[in-house]
């Protein structure tokens, strides 16, 4: 499926609520995960004014359907970066996300002074591990109960590639 990596938008606002409004998607993001259209508006405040990230829309059909992000860390971890991704339910299965990793990955090498990229999908999130394998990840730890979703303990999984 063709898509395009593009910098967010307040013409996303619509779109990317109505592909991100779904328990199938929140379930398996953290709980800052934007919940409303003022939410969504305050994140793409964020995106398009804070050059320290990169944070982009997954547009397919000229619609925003997801969201892919990099944010690099500080002090001790200033070689690190995190990798954050969801995408409309609609799109799942179909290669987008393991496409979009790649070329974030080659982007994020290019813009940052970092050596690391690493992802932290719930255990519960077996696609998600699919997807991070397929792109290059490799599985580096496991923390125990470390994480509470929903009033649920669940183990926090890291994922990482490196230059």
């Amino acid at each position: 499926m063709n898509f395009k990596l593009r910098y967010w938008t307040y013409d996303d606002l619509e779109s990317v609520f109505l592909n991100a409004n779904n328990p199938d998607i929140i379930k398996f993001m953290s709980d800052e995960f934007p919940d409303s259209i003022e939410k969504w508006k305050a994140f793409i405040d964020y995106t398009t004014n804070d050059k320290s990230v990169l944070y982009l829309a997954i547009e397919i059909r000229g619609n925003a359907v997801g969201g892919i992000g990099i944010t690099p860390q500080k002090g001790i971890k200033r070689k690190n970066a995190e990798l954050g991704y969801w995408l409309g339910k609609d799109y799942w299965g179909q290669g987008v996300m393991t496409k979009a990793i790649n070329e974030i990955i080659k982007l994020s090498f290019e813009k940052f002074e970092i050596n690391r990229i690493y992802a932290t999908p719930f255990e519960t999130n077996v696609a998600s591990h699919k997807v991070l394998e397929k792109a290059g990840f490799i599985l580096e730890a496991k923390f125990e109960k470390a994480i509470i979703k929903d009033e649920i303990v669940l183990n926090e999984l890291v994922y990482a590639i490196r230059r």
